[in-house]
């Protein structure tokens, strides 16, 4: 498999959800995700695009964070995006940091954005005082498994024996 180039003039910025400019990059990208097969396949409602800068800086764990890159010619593009929330570990007696979103731009994909998109992420959960990133990627999604187990991913298990943790959801419908 060959690898693209890295993305050039790449920068990691956190996300101002108050921002216009920050706020459209967020909800372009998400929106983009949630468009790819690994996303579920389907646009965001427009409703929830149009809530969801304001919602995320109601929620006070919320920290997202824009991989912006410059082109040759001078112009910055919003090419990568975690969100992540606050967590806390009983186990650890420690706050944990789960990252809930990861895209990346499908033209730059295996330029090194995704590990910038960590990094920063994993900066973030430091200062806080974090004892560990959390995430949850879909079984078929090899391509992001590789990058966060190059990143220093694990799946999560307390004895071999016991096995791997499931992710598990339920909707709750009103």
């Amino acid at each position: 498999m060959s690898h693209s180039p890295a993305t050039p003039h790449l920068q990691v910025r956190h996300v101002n959800y108050r921002d216009a400019r920050d706020a459209d990059a967020l909800v372009a990208l998400l929106d983009l995700y949630a468009r790819d097969p690994m996303g579920g396949g389907e646009p965001l409602p427009e409703d929830v695009k149009r809530r969801l800068p304001s919602d995320l800086a109601a929620q006070p764990g919320a920290f997202s964070v824009i991989a912006w890159a410059r082109s040759d010619q001078g112009r910055e593009e919003a090419v990568g995006l975690a969100n992540s929330f606050l967590g806390f570990s009983t186990f650890k007696s420690r706050p944990l940091l789960n990252i809930h979103d990861m895209a990346v731009h499908p033209d730059h994909r295996g330029r090194g954005v995704g590990q910038a998109l960590l990094a920063a992420v994993e900066q973030h959960a430091r200062q806080l005082g974090c004892c560990k990133l959390t995430l949850e990627v879909l079984s078929g999604n090899a391509v992001a498994q590789a990058s966060y187990q190059r990143f220093g991913f694990a799946q999560y298990q307390l004895d071999p024996a016991a096995g791997q943790a499931l992710f598990m959801q339920k909707w709750l419908v009103p």
